[in-house]
């Protein structure tokens, strides 16, 4: 049994391991001697900077853009280099946040012709007609909030180029059939926010997995000839003005994840083609004139995570149980008037915009109130869907401090037992 000499300096080293374990324990850590610290994700390694200097030539047409360059321009985020010798070449480029004295020249364009990727973001400078090296070479482009008057005679000679983003710029142009019809290579192109007018081109390359025409001011049916196109992945086509109804091929766009067609004058009900697309996760057809019921094969997608039918005429009970819509990452049908659902499947509380049935299928109406409060039951928040409940109780943090003055207390009481014993 230790002296009393030496209780003086078990003291503090007991309550140090009482504290530390009350703490672990108000943390949830398992504490154990030989604890080993997790791993690290792996790092994605950048590339290698090319071991040669850039070309003076095109160092001088970066300051000639008044683009900012370091020691080595090619260890930029902005910029991606070559590795040939004796001198590397930019074969990417990203200019950005232009201040209002840059101008851009033919001759700096011209010794950038190595690049093969260019992007131009919040940069407003009057645009100039591409050197045909350039032209040639480039097989991405970008502009974003960038280049100030762009017409669409302008993104036409872009022919090569595989990768085409223009939004939030105004391009004069009567459609986008005027820009992407000679682009044989094209497989990404997004034309938003660009006041597009005209309609959906009827004619499209085979190899397209990625189209994005959406907030512009395009016209008339969605042609058929988009419905050929066996890889795309993508096709928005929102906040538009299109009209008719979805064409019954949709179905064999077989590829398709991605499909938003909200925003716009569409009527009919949705087709039945649509079952067909196994790997859709995000279906988007608000604020539209669609009719009819909510098909039964929606439940069945089993991929499918953003449904959105808000704003429509359907009508009928809708066909979704509880699980159905836990499982959605957004989930929106109110604004549809003659559509409601069934209270012995999804429960009397439910908020989902819509109204309850009654035993023939249609909406129960609240009686008229009083005042001008919005009753409960019509609301587009469906999180209050029973959830399972959870335990309450005291949190870890206190049991984590109940423990530690709980020993401090049981520590006392030893010392001062064993101060009695020992005399």
């Amino acid at each position: 049994m230790p002296s009393m000499a030496h209780v003086p300096f078990i003291i503090p080293i007991f309550l140090l391991t009482t504290i530390v374990l009350s703490a672990a324990a108000a943390a949830g850590v398992a504490v154990s001697p030989a604890s080993s610290p997790r791993s690290a994700p792996p790092q994605s390694r950048p590339p290698p900077s090319p071991s040669s200097p850039l070309d003076p030539k095109q160092l001088l047409a970066l300051h000639s853009l008044n683009i900012p360059t370091s020691k080595n321009p090619c260890t930029s985020p902005a910029t991606v280099c070559d590795s040939s010798s004796p001198y590397s070449h930019l074969v990417s480029l990203s200019i950005a946040n232009c201040s209002d004295d840059v101008a851009l020249s033919v001759t700096a364009l011209k010794s950038l012709s190595t690049l093969q990727s260019l992007a131009f973001i919040n940069c407003p400078v009057s645009p100039i007609r591409f050197p045909p090296e350039l032209t040639a070479n480039l097989h991405s482009f970008t502009c974003i909030n960038s280049l100030v008057k762009l017409t669409g005679v302008w993104l036409s000679r872009l022919q090569n180029v595989t990768e085409l983003t223009v939004a939030g710029v105004s391009v004069n142009a009567s459609g986008p059939s005027i820009i992407l019809g000679g682009m044989k290579l094209l497989r990404s192109v997004t034309l938003s926010r660009c006041e597009l007018g005209g309609s959906v081109p009827r004619h499209w390359h085979p190899n397209l997995t990625f189209i994005d025409l959406s907030n512009n001011r395009l016209k008339g049916k969605i042609p058929s000839a988009v419905t050929r196109l066996e890889s795309l992945v993508h096709l928005n086509l929102s906040a538009n003005s299109l009209n008719d109804s979805i064409p019954n091929t949709i179905g064999d766009l077989i590829s398709l994840q991605n499909l938003s067609l909200a925003s716009n004058t569409l009527s009919g009900p949705i087709p039945d083609s649509l079952a067909a697309l196994p790997e859709l996760t995000h279906l988007d057809l608000g604020s539209n004139h669609l009719d009819g019921a909510i098909p039964d094969f929606l439940k069945d997608m089993k991929k499918l995570r953003h449904l959105n039918l808000e704003k429509n005429n359907f009508h009928g009970v809708l066909p979704f149980n509880s699980s159905f819509i836990r499982n959605m990452e957004f989930f929106k049908v109110g604004g549809n008037s003659n559509l409601c659902y069934n209270r012995t499947i999804l429960g009397p509380k439910v908020k989902l915009g819509i109204y309850p049935c009654d035993k023939h299928g249609k909406p129960i109406l609240p009686p008229p109130s009083k005042d001008s409060t919005s009753d409960d039951s019509v609301d587009d928040d469906y999180s209050n869907l029973e959830q399972p409940k959870r335990h309450s109780g005291p949190s870890k943090v206190v049991l984590g401090v109940a423990i530690g003055l709980s020993s401090i207390v049981f520590l006392i009481v030893f010392l001062v037992c064993l101060s009695k014993c020992c005399r």
